[in-house]
């Protein structure tokens, strides 16, 4: 990776992490609520399921274990959870969501903002390949699915990762076909 990719990334999580600190504060629940509903799906009936459920034994797969320090990862749950698709950046700053802000969510996406998912009760988690391997290398499509269903209230399944507050699904099941 190069040092202006790594230079990068870790603006956009330091972003993401004030960002979390911020909407945390102001308490519990979707922020803007009424700004607009969501492109498709509701909360009761998800628009489309995405993520490969991972074995309880096994949460995380072969190249994250191999990638692990030490051979030890992190603790992982598999979980299945339904919320919207958000650009993190928009919704963490100003709170945007929905359908009216489905054009612009795809934008930034496409231009490496991180991705996440709101729950029904204003939970947010980061989504992001779980293949440690062909995500480091730029061999998953989980971005692309995930622009592709921007606004839509989905079910994901995958493995959760909790560090310090800041919550993830890790999703399987993208890797590209050669």
């Amino acid at each position: 990776m190069s040092s202006k990719k790594i230079a990068i990334f870790g603006t956009m999580a330091l972003m993401v992490l004030a960002s979390l600190a911020v909407a945390q504060a102001t308490g519990r629940g979707i922020l803007f609520p009424n700004f607009s509903p969501p492109t498709k799906g509701t909360y009761q009936a998800p628009a489309a399921e995405v993520g490969k459920k991972p074995a309880a034994n096994a949460p995380w797969s072969t190249t994250t274990v191999a990638a692990s320090i030490m051979g030890k990862t992190l603790m992982g749950k598999p979980v299945t959870v339904v919320g919207e698709v958000i650009d993190l950046s928009c919704y963490l700053q100003v709170g945007k969501h929905g359908d009216k802000h489905r054009d612009c969510g795809q934008k930034c996406a496409k231009n490496g903002q991180p991705l996440g998912l709101l729950t029904s009760d204003g939970g947010v988690y980061t989504l992001m390949d779980e293949e440690h391997d062909p995500r480091r290398d730029g061999l998953t499509e989980l971005r692309k699915n995930l622009i592709e269903n921007m606004a839509n209230v989905i079910t994901v399944n995958g493995t959760f990762s909790e560090v310090e507050g800041q919550k993830a699904i890790y999703v399987q099941g993208f890797v590209a076909q050669k």
